[in-house]
């Protein structure tokens, strides 16, 4: 195989993993670093760098639009990256020193998860919630456009919000991903903020979450120029068709097959995690 058809197919494939994330909200990163690690058997710190750098480019280009739109909320966003970015950087330094055996197995635990989520998606909130009066100190409210009219919300359960954060920014800088699925879960079932700014506020995070890992992998040359070119406008031009196509879609039959291919890929990467194959 030469550079140039190896460049052509892992183009092809980070298009489809970022159609995948795209149509499902939860991000090329989950599909691009298994498929790079397991079946392109590209190594997998260097797939981890090439997935931060897409996460970054698609990050960068949705959440404009999203904040124009009034759907993401800085100030919350802003704050909960004290606790992702903080978490990104030890979780990046972990990756260089945790053996990839492990690191496989915690992907793949990660990928079951993601499926998991794909199937279930987090229902809309109608009860009211108990007040946070360090949530209403920081202003960490908001409204959104909604078919009846602007609907203001307000944050609650910080401590257990961020805590989570934290971890979701860990599994970010130690696995190449963004970990929107655990930064939507915080924000939607622990911080009850409503779903659709939990995932608008998720994806203007991601970014800036996987930027903070990404210089120290960049640092240690886990960031190939060659591979993660191709890698970050695969996903970027998939991503883009994917937004387009959502509208069209069955979202149930969708979640369906992305919850198959994702847990298919979970256990291969455990099994090649426990087998030492990685």
């Amino acid at each position: 195989m030469t550079l140039l058809d190896f460049t052509l197919i892992i183009w092809l494939a980070s298009m489809l993993a970022g159609l995948l994330g795209a149509l499902t909200g939860l991000g090329g990163g989950v599909v691009i670093v298994p498929l790079l690690a397991v079946i392109m058997h590209v190594d997998l710190r260097y797939a981890m760098g090439a997935s931060l750098v897409s996460v970054i480019a698609t990050s960068s280009g949705a959440a404009a639009a999203y904040v124009r739109e009034g759907f993401s909320n800085i100030r919350i966003g802003m704050f909960l990256e004290l606790a992702t970015t903080a978490g990104a950087l030890f979780g990046a330094y972990l990756a260089a020193h945790v053996p990839k055996s492990w690191i496989g197995v915690i992907f793949g635990l990660v990928l079951l998860f993601s499926a998991w989520s794909a199937r279930h998606p987090p229902r809309r909130q109608s009860e009211k919630v108990a007040v946070d009066n360090l949530a209403v100190k920081l202003r960490l409210n908001g409204e959104f456009p909604a078919p009846e009219g602007p609907r203001r919300y307000q944050a609650t359960n910080l401590p257990g919000g961020f805590g989570l954060m934290g971890v979701a920014g860990i599994l970010s800088g130690l696995l190449g991903i963004g970990s929107g699925a655990f930064k939507v879960l915080a924000m939607d079932r622990v911080m009850k903020i409503p779903f659709k700014v939990s995932t608008t506020t998720s994806n203007f995070m991601i970014g800036v979450t996987a930027a903070a890992s990404a210089g120290l992998y960049l640092h240690r040359g886990y960031i190939d120029p060659g591979l993660a070119m191709p890698v970050m406008l695969g996903v970027l031009i998939g991503s883009l068709v994917g937004a387009k196509l959502l509208v069209h879609m069955q979202a149930a039959t969708l979640r369906l097959v992305f919850a198959l291919v994702i847990a298919a890929l979970g256990v291969q990467m455990i099994f090649e995690g426990v087998t030492g194959r990685l």
